[in-house]
C-alpha cells in the first residue's frame, strides 16, 4: 500500500520541481527564493552486504538545491507506524548518497551527508517531532537532528499561505478517521466535498496567478485523486464523492493552457521543447493514450509516438545493462 504513497510523492517532486522550495524553507528554515537550480541525482543505492551480495535500496528523493552554497537533501514519506527501523533505513540511504558522491584527494575521502528529513502522512502518539543521529568516531563524536513534518498536522490555509502544494495529494489523510462517518452520512459527505472544491477553485487561482502551470495543476490534482482511491477503497461513497470531483477538474483542465503557457514562455523552439518534455513527463506516467497527451500538449500524434518510441528504447536498452 505504502508504494502508491511513495510513487505519489517521488512523482511531484520529479515533476513539479518548483514546489520542493517552499516545503525545504518549511522543514530547514532556509530562505530559498524558488529560482535556485534543483539537481536530482539517482534514487537507487547498491548497499554491501557481509554475504558479499549488494541489496538495493531506492530512495524517495535525493537533490541539490543550488542556491548561494549548494546543498544535499533527502526527503523520505512515510505512512506506517514509526519505529527504530526506519532511522536506520534513513541512515543507511544517507551514508550511501554521501559514499556515491564522495571525493578522494590524495590519502584523504570527503563525504558530504545530505539534510535528510522525514514527512509523515499519518501522525500517531509515538511520532516524534524529529529524529537524531548520534554518530560515535575515533575523531569525536558527531550528532545532528533529522526534522519531522507531520502532514496530518498542516490545515490548508497555511498549506496555501506558505505554498505547500505538495502536501495537497496527501490531506485525504487528516479526514482518515472519518471515513465511515462520510460513508454514512450525506450531509458529511457534502461538507468533505465543498473543501475539495474550494481546493480547486483556489488551484485555480493560483494558477491565474501564474503562481503554478497548468501542468503543475494537473499533477497535484491527478495524484490527489490516486490518493484518495486507495486510501479511501473500502468506503465507495467517498472514494466515488471526491473521486468523480477531481475527474471532472482533470477534464476540465484543458491542454490547451499548457501550451498557452509555452507559448508566454519564449520562441517556438523552446515552446516546442516544452511540449515535447511535458509529453515524456505524460508517458513516463502512463496514465494516457499517445492521442489525449498529442491533445494536451499540441504536437501531432505521430510526434509524441516518436517521443514515446525513443523512451522505450532507452527503457529497453537500461534492462539490457543492469
Amino acid at each position: 500500500m505504502g508504494n502508491i504513497y511513495d510513487g505519489a510523492f517521488r512523482t511531484i517532486l520529479n515533476d513539479c520541481r518548483k514546489l520542493i522550495i517552499p516545503v525545504i524553507n518549511e522543514i530547514f528554515g532556509e530562505m530559498y527564493t524558488g529560482e535556485e537550480e534543483i539537481r536530482f541525482f539517482p534514487n537507487e543505492h547498491f548497499l554491501a552486504q557481509q554475504d558479499g551480495a549488494d541489496k538495493e535500496r531506492i530512495t524517495d528523493t535525493n537533490f541539490t538545491v543550488f542556491g548561494k552554497v549548494p546543498k544535499k537533501y533527502h526527503l523520505e514519506c512515510e505512512s506506517s507506524l514509526p519505529d527504530g527501523r526506519i532511522t536506520i533505513r534513513l541512515f543507511e540511504y544517507d551514508a550511501q548518497i554521501a559514499l556515491d558522491e564522495g571525493e578522494v584527494t590524495e590519502d584523504t575521502l570527503t563525504v558530504t551527508f545530505p539534510n535528510t528529513a522525514v514527512l509523515y502522512l499519518r501522525a500517531y502518539k509515538r511520532t516524534p517531532d524529529k529524529m537524531k543521529y548520534v554518530i560515535v568516531t575515533p575523531g569525536g563524536t558527531v550528532q545532528y537532528d533529522v526534522p519531522v513534518m507531520k502532514v496530518q498536522t498542516y490545515s490548508l490555509d497555511y498549506i496555501f499561505q506558505k505554498r505547500l502544494l505538495i502536501l495537497i495529494p496527501f490531506y485525504i489523510f487528516s479526514h482518515e478517521k472519518s471515513f465511515p462517518v462520510y460513508n454514512s452520512s450525506e450531509q458529511k459527505l457534502a461538507e468533505l466535498k465543498a473543501e475539495y472544491r474550494k481546493i480547486l477553485e483556489r488551484l485555480d487561482e493560483l494558477e491565474q496567478q501564474r503562481v503554478i502551470g497548468a501542468f503543475d495543476k494537473r499533477t497535484i490534482i491527478e495524484l490527489s485523486s490516486d490518493v484518495v482511491k486507495e486510501l479511501a477503497k473500502r468506503y465507495e461513497n467517498v472514494q466515488k464523492g471526491i473521486g468523480d470531483m477531481m475527474r471532472g477538474a482533470l477534464i476540465e483542465t484543458s491542454a490547451r493552457t499548457i501550451l498557452n503557457q509555452g507559448i508566454s514562455q519564449g520562441i517556438s523552439q523552446g515552446i516546442n521543447q516544452n511540449q515535447r518534455e511535458t509529453a515524456l513527463r505524460m508517458l513516463k506516467r502512463g496514465k494516457m493514450t499517445v492521442e489525449e497527451i498529442a491533445e494536451d500538449t499540441g504536437l501531432s500524434a505521430a510526434e509524441v509516438g516518436q517521443i514515446a518510441g525513443t523512451f522505450g528504447q532507452c527503457k529497453m536498452e537500461k534492462r539490457l545493462l543492469q
